[in-house]
């Protein structure tokens, strides 16, 4: 799924999910969940992940208005698969990582749009920039675990994924706007996939 949005990435915290009238928290499961991102430098797509953050969910299937979504980024965790560019990345040219060590977002409402579709909307927060953004969630799918198969793994007894995938003006949150090669060399537009695995 891609959605483009005007100015937007990410930030984390802890996955809870409401199935039914009280909100259930539910555990992120990191070795099946990422934040993974691409952006074009001239004409080639390079693409990075963030190895750090946490992610908090609250999904109501009954009544999606009762929903949450809360991200919060580490930004030191980026990770290219090049030291000097992560290097760079982290550099007052782009995140300014010491200064604003974190991206975050937080929804202040969630509305359905269609079976297993969510938007979650709010602020989201890059560098010293705020800007209201609507982020669209597909609800993979929630499973019973059998319960023969609960002890094995660790007392789940539920597991739910979702994704969301959007694209970004870095422009917007003054991120790479220092210099003619931040600025020209790399793409203005960042695509950006998340993809959760939840238990509980």
């Amino acid at each position: 799924m891609k959605k483009i949005l005007s100015g937007a990435t990410l930030a984390l915290a802890s996955l809870t999910i409401a199935a039914g009238p009280a909100p259930m928290e539910w555990n992120v499961d990191a070795s099946h969940s990422g934040i993974e991102f691409s952006v074009k430098h001239f004409f080639t797509p390079v693409s990075g992940k963030f190895d750090t953050y946490e992610i908090g969910l609250v999904y109501d299937a009954e009544d999606p208005a009762n929903s949450a979504v809360e991200v919060r980024i580490d930004v030191a965790s980026i990770n290219t698969g090049n030291a000097d560019r992560d290097a760079h990345l982290l550099s007052g040219d782009f995140f300014d990582a010491e200064r604003f060590p974190h991206i975050t977002f937080v929804s202040e409402r969630v509305r359905s749009t269609g079976d297993g579709e969510l938007i979650a909307r709010g602020p989201l927060t890059i560098k010293d920039r705020t800007h209201t953004v609507e982020l669209p969630i597909d609800v993979l799918g929630i499973k019973d675990i059998p319960a023969e198969m609960r002890e094995m793994l660790g007392g789940v007894e539920q597991v739910a994924s979702f994704q969301t995938g959007l694209t970004i003006d870095r422009s917007d949150y003054g991120v790479g706007t220092g210099s003619w090669a931040a600025a020209v060399v790399v793409g203005h537009d960042v695509e950006i996939d998340i993809a959760v695995e939840a238990n509980r």
